[in-house]
């Protein structure tokens, strides 16, 4: 079971899911998305707004068994992108590939009115989350499939361009030229009093 909640501390609310326990926690490790934030208790990332990061602090303490009967609790958070898990951790167990992406917020109390506010928009629900992983993919795909269509429509539309602007340049004198022209500015077939005329 997952909880899901929404914060609206920042505009648009933000989408929040906590695993009902460890073994919950595996499945939201194993099909998380690249966007997603990780936060954890007890360990040690970028511009959430500071409202949002009191909630999802909190929202951490409130959940875990051991951080909700104490004070002044470090609460960590990374990219999902940056969780690293290999066969040696216990459930609900996470590592980091890089330290730097990791960022602590310190949790002083439990702020009731923040969980009470947030419990009221508390969701239970038995998600497929590989089947939303798999569809979310899916959708990047084909936004990244279009993106790239359209770059490429746009890379056409400027060497079309370009090669109109070159042939126009290679171009620019041919209406000079003409033989009517060319004709016209000949010396070789006026008659014999033409300086006459010119004078």
């Amino acid at each position: 079971m997952v909880y899901y909640f929404t914060s609206n501390v920042v505009d648009p609310p933000a989408f929040i899911y906590v695993g009902k326990d460890k073994f919950e926690n595996e499945d939201l490790i194993k099909y998380g998305w690249e966007e997603d934030v990780w936060l954890q208790e007890g360990q040690s990332w970028d511009n959430l707004p500071q409202e949002l990061l009191n909630d999802l602090a909190q929202l951490t303490k409130a959940n875990s068994i051991e951080g909700n009967k104490k004070d002044n609790i470090t609460v960590i958070y990374t990219p999902w992108s940056n969780l690293r898990k290999d066969g040696s951790m216990d459930v609900g167990q996470v590592g980091f590939k890089d330290p730097k992406k990791v960022k602590r917020i310190l949790v002083p109390t439990r702020e009731n009115p923040i969980i009470n506010r947030l419990n009221k928009t508390k969701v239970e629900k038995f998600p497929d989350l590989k089947q939303e992983k798999d569809d979310h993919l899916r959708e990047l795909r084909k936004k990244d499939r279009a993106a790239q269509l359209e770059r490429k429509k746009e890379e056409q539309r400027i060497a079309r361009e370009r090669a109109q602007l070159k042939w126009q340049k290679e171009h620019a004198y041919d209406d000079l030229f003409t033989e009517e022209n060319m004709a016209g500015s000949s010396n070789q077939d006026r008659d014999e009093n033409w300086e006459e005329d010119f004078m």
